[in-house]
């Protein structure tokens, strides 16, 4: 099977095209300059920019082997020996080319092996581990069958953490094991920046730092069960992804690696707190950076064996934050700022739907654990960026798109070696006509360019508008349409209409207004998929008076709006208004009914939206796939999706 880079459509393995969006499958196009590229290349010929896949292959001696003996090693039969290396392969296959020599046996013999890095040849290629992992969180395969297919521990501790969608272990691509050794190909993330790196920084906060601290408590948490809590006594072994979250660049399981770092002679002893404390205070040593007196008290009680389990670690991080937000004076200074960007008026987060809760599983996924244990030790951030793209398409059967759209964003960021201003603001409008052919087209543009003129106008301060003006703006476009309406006479079904879902950003600062079914959602990763607006139909209506939700759609009208823009005068409409704030990476979705009927984003999300909160991840290509992925399950409407990538960072100011 190949996956298509540009729309990750599955291909049949002879297929030069993709199907879906006719790509060739052989070539890629440059991260940089756009330019095509063969797979098999490291580098493009024309910016010399690295947009191969780039690999880790992790080879080491398999000491379980004697446990392995007659089990049917299906997913490779491929040796790794020498006559590879001639020729600038791992494997037989020739699909990993080397990019650094291979190693000698006696390195391999090293109880933590080695790692080099390798050019995948063929990445839209499924590689057999890959099909069952996928099989397996699919529920198409039994979770025996990693144990049947042989493979090894080490490969089965990132199998865990993968099919947790834990983000701070890097993924297994392929593993294979013959003759005693084992390959394991992972994710390469060496290009990173290392903790230790940022650690080092004068920017960097004693906030940020004790976030860190907290990150590692997670991870041993993870860990834990896996038995590779050493995997966190290594101070290289830790990276921050373009996230600055905290991430590892491999697991080590059962032994503590070979490290001058450690002075302790038992090797193979269990991991202790104590253990990590010691990373701690070497952490400090090796950046040269001067511990305040909490943490300092904090470390001796460590060492002195006062604290007595992790949980213990996360209560006394918790309170060294607390401390810290209320004594240092980068704290009071962000109160004001954010008492002036909220002005007199209180704005507070709306409840919404949380869409990702499974009923069968009561435990928390690993992903949202962490983000909401971190919660507790939140600093403070500010937006980094701010990306959209929109697309509109007019469904497979419909030859006329009522549907209209409109994006405006503005970023002004001015950085200099010690300090960084950004501001950023958005206005995101996405509408869907109705009455007739012609009417609901007029109806929906008319909406979009009245709102758009009308906050360029209204919205001149660098805050985010007032419930009062966002609402003004609301029933401003609603009279446009109604006079219209008026002055051509129209009447009954003949009056045009749209809803309406508008989403205002100004940095931080979210206002969400919506009229009819068109809906936002929005996605983190603490969080998940949360549908924020409430459609205004008739079977939400009964929902709101208390009718169960089953007799509630069980009424032949259940779906008919109950208000929208247009029809009727202003006092008939009555706009949902909410604020949001953005305290971490969001995407933000704006659709029309054509996508969000079935729940198909609700069942999709996973695949078709998460991806896209990385910073490298194309939004065009993004919204495009949400078109085809709703035509391929809905394609009745008219479909239209904006997305709205927002990313945070952590407020740096020079401490004292």
């Amino acid at each position: 099977m190949l996956i298509c880079h540009e729309c990750q459509f599955e291909n049949p393995s002879n297929h030069k095209f993709c199907q879906n969006c006719g790509s060739l499958l052989s070539q890629r196009l440059c991260c940089e300059c756009g330019t095509n590229i063969a797979n098999n290349v490291e580098k493009c010929h024309e910016c010399g920019a690295v947009c191969g896949a780039v690999r880790i292959a992790l080879i080491t001696k398999n000491d379980l082997q004697q446990d392995l003996v007659g089990v049917s090693l299906e997913l490779r039969t491929t040796k790794v020996d020498h006559s590879s290396m001639v020729c600038h392969y791992l494997d037989s296959q020739k699909r990993y080319q080397l990019l650094e020599p291979l190693p000698t046996l006696d390195e391999i013999s090293n109880p933590e092996g080695i790692h080099i890095r390798v050019l995948d040849c063929q990445p839209n290629q499924i590689t057999p581990l890959q099909a069952i992992i996928t099989n397996q969180a699919q529920n198409l395969s039994p979770s025996s069958m990693i144990d049947r297919e042989g493979i090894t521990p080490l490969a089965q501790a990132y199998i865990a953490m993968q099919s947790q969608s834990y983000r701070g272990t890097p993924k297994i691509h392929d593993a294979w094991q013959q003759d005693g050794i084992q390959v394991i190909l992972l994710q390469y993330r060496s290009h990173w920046q290392s903790l230790l790196t940022f650690w080092q920084e004068d920017s960097t906060t004693s906030l940020q730092r004790l976030e860190y601290f907290y990150q590692m408590t997670i991870f041993w948490e993870k860990l834990a069960p896996l038995n590779a809590c050493y995997s966190l006594l290594e101070l290289s072994n830790f990276f921050l992804d373009e996230d600055k979250f905290l991430s590892l660049q491999r697991l080590y399981i059962g032994r503590k690696k070979s490290t001058k770092e450690f002075n302790r002679q038992e090797l193979n002893k269990t991991p202790t707190i104590q253990d990590l404390g010691e990373l701690w205070q070497n952490l400090f040593r090796k950046s040269q950076q001067t511990k305040f007196s909490s943490i300092f008290d904090l470390l001796a009680d460590l060492e002195q064996g006062k604290i007595g389990t992790i949980r213990d670690i996360q209560s006394r991080l918790a309170d060294l934050s607390q401390k810290l937000r209320e004594n240092t004076s980068e704290f009071a200074e962000q109160n004001i700022i954010e008492e002036n960007l909220i002005h007199s008026e209180s704005i507070t987060t709306e409840t919404v739907t949380v869409l990702q809760q499974d009923k069968n599983n009561d435990t928390r996924t690993i992903a949202n654990a962490i983000y909401e244990d971190l919660a507790t030790i939140t600093t403070p951030i500010e937006l980094s960026n701010l990306d959209d793209a929109g697309y509109t398409n007019a469904g497979k059967q419909r030859t006329h798109n009522e549907d209209c759209f409109g994006i405006e964003t503005q970023i002004s960021k001015v950085e200099l070696p010690t300090s960084r201003t950004i501001a950023a603001r958005g206005l995101y409008i996405l509408c869907d006509g109705m009455g007739g052919h012609s009417s609901g087209e007029v109806a929906s543009n008319l909406a979009v360019n009245t709102l758009k003129d009308y906050f360029q106008f209204h919205w001149t301060e660098k805050k985010i508008p007032s419930r009062e003006v966002i609402y003004q703006g609301v029933i401003t476009a609603n009279q446009t349409i109604y006079d219209v309406n008026q002055n051509d006479a129209r009447c009954g079904v003949d009056r045009m209409g749209t809803t309406l879902v508008l989403l205002i950003i100004q940095d931080n600062k979210v206002g969400v207004a919506h009229v009819g079914d068109s809906r936002l959602y929005r996605l983190t990763r603490r969080q998940g998929l949360e549908q924020i607006t409430v459609d205004h139909e008739v079977g939400q209506r009964e929902i709101s008076r208390g009718v169960e939700p089953d007799i509630a759609y069980a009424r032949p009208d259940a779906y008919q709006l109950t208000q929208a823009i247009g029809p009727r005068d202003s006092t008939s409409i009555t706009p949902d208004i909410k604020f949001l704030e953005i305290n971490e990476d969001t995407l933000f979705i704006l659709v029309s009914d054509g996508l969000s009927d079935n729940d198909v984003l609700v069942k999709h999300w996973e695949t078709h939206l998460f991806p896209l909160l990385t910073s490298n991840a194309n939004l065009d290509i993004g919204v495009k796939n949400l078109i085809d992925l709703a035509n391929q399950y809905n394609g009745h409407d008219n479909i239209t999706a904006v997305l709205v990538r927002a990313k945070v960072s952590l407020v740096r100011r020079n401490q004292s």
